[in-house]
Formats: structure tokens, sequence, C-alpha cells
């Protein structure tokens, strides 16, 4: 019941207004104390580890530290050209295939491959090929990374609502990845076809990527949506930045069928890092 009620009124907030409003709220440059006593806050409430970044005072806003990078080696990269590194810190939320193009979002509720990604074509080379959906937490390091080395070779911007990603929600709002505002990175790999979606959330909401300048943040007012294919595909090396979440949020990683395979113990709740090997080429 208590469920229904808080999604209830979910419906109801206007939450990109909101999230607009929180985002500039975040990056504005606040009095020093008022700064580090926000930060502080968060970091006891969420039991955020700050020996990992920088000194606070270097972050000129709360959203430079959400956003925080983490100090050199702190998380290695597995290596290996084909072995298949975590793009994020983060919680499985699920794991499995894409059978008849259609993935699993949670008991009882799932969502195809066209409606995440907005494009018939790609989709295509993901059906029947591994996923996994990794949830970011409030406490998590928000930055993403690339999975494997290759060449990035598109992206879609799909604008759209930002419903909160909790496992409230991922429970109770049908179709919930394919609502939400995202960005879509697919890249060619050692390991073939791979697709990035980071999934924007309610409060800041905004994804930005690294890759290409020319990507406007997300959560914009009346934007519309874009879709490029690069006509000389951009390299990208295996842990390089790919981009951030300027609030909590939730990444999608899709694989090509028949050429890679996610570890066998990635399941539900597991907690994995940036850099960690969770698959790598398939036996098949």
């Amino acid at each position: 019941m208590l469920d229904r009620t808080l999604l209830a009124a979910l419906r109801v907030v206007p939450k990109n207004a909101l999230s607009r409003l929180v985002g500039r709220l975040t990056r504005a440059h606040a009095p020093r104390p008022v700064r580090l006593a926000a930060m502080r806050a968060f970091a006891a409430h969420y039991q955020v580890e700050l020996s990992e970044c920088g000194a606070l005072d270097t972050f000129r806003t709360f959203g430079e530290f959400f956003a925080r990078p983490l100090r050199a080696g702190a998380r290695p990269i597995a290596p290996g050209d084909d072995v298949l590194a975590s793009p994020v810190d983060a919680v499985v939320s699920q794991a499995g295939r894409a059978e008849g193009g259609r993935l699993v979002q949670a008991k009882g509720l799932d969502y195809t491959l066209e409606a995440l990604l907005a494009d018939a074509k790609l989709a295509a080379r993901f059906r029947g090929g591994p996923f996994v959906t990794l949830y970011l937490s409030p406490r998590d390091y928000h930055r993403i990374h690339f999975p494997l080395g290759g060449a990035v070779t598109g992206y879609r911007y799909v604008p759209g609502r930002l419903w909160p990603v909790n496992p409230l929600s991922v429970r109770g709002v049908p179709g919930l990845f394919t609502v939400n505002e995202r960005l879509v990175t697919a890249m060619e790999t050692p390991l073939g076809a791979c697709a990035v979606v980071a999934v924007g959330a309610t409060i800041v909401g905004r994804i930005r990527a690294s890759y290409d300048p020319a990507i406007p943040p997300s959560n914009l007012p009346r934007a519309r949506p874009v879709a490029r294919e690069y006509p000389e595909p951009l390299a990208v090396e295996k842990g390089q930045e790919l981009g951030a979440f300027e609030m909590g949020s939730t990444v999608i990683l899709l694989l090509e069928p028949g050429r890679a395979a996610l570890r066998p113990d990635l399941s539900e709740g597991t907690r994995v890092r940036v850099g960690e090997a969770i698959g790598g080429p398939s036996a098949v």
C-alpha cells in the first residue's frame, strides 16, 4: 500500500522541472562553510568513502563533489583486450540475455531493446545477447568508464521523463528504462558490438558525455532526440572515462550474442566496481 501511494505521488510531481531546479542549486557557488557542511552531511548520511577522492576544499560546488573523480589508481582496470570491465561502481539489478529482444526489468516486468535504444537497427545487433543492469546508489562513484577498448561508432540521445531508478520504481513503473531520459553510446570492440546506456533519474538527472564535447548535457528544456553516426569512429581505451551522472542512476550494458558472455556469478545484488572483470569471450 505504501509503495502504491509513493508511486502515485511521484506521478504528479513535475520530475524534470524539479530536477533542473535542484541541478542549478548543486551547481551554485555557495559560501565555503555552507558547501563543506553539505558535502560532509551527505558523505556521513550515505557513507561515502572520502579517502578515495581529493580534499573537499577542492570542490567548488556540491555538484562537482557528487560527480567527483577518484585518486589515481583507485580503480585498477582488469587487463586483457577481450576482458569485459565494469563501467561503474554499482549493484547488479538484473543480468541475463535479451531473449526475443526483451530484457527483464524486475519480476513480472520486461521491456524491449527497440524501446530502450529507440533504434530498431541497433537493437537487432543485441537481440539474444547478454545484458546487465547496474544501479548506482547516492554513495557510489558516479563517473562511467568504457568497459572495453575499441571505437565509438555513434550515440543516441533520447529525451524522456526522470522517474527515480531505485528498487521501488524498478518494481512499480512498467518500462521505466524506456520512459526515462537516456544516452546510448554504441561501440565496436574485440567482443563485437557493445552499447552503454546511461539512464537519467530524478533530482539533477544530468548525464555528461566525455568522449565528444558536442554532446549536450541531458535534461534541458524542450530537448529533442539526437542520433549521430561518426563517419570516422572515435578510438577509445578500456577504462577511459565515458561520462558522468550528476546524480544517481543506472547503466545498462548490452553485448552482441555469440561474441561475449557475462561472469556466471553475476546476479541480482552483486556489487561491482569500475575496472572489475565481469565477462569475456563467449564459449559459443
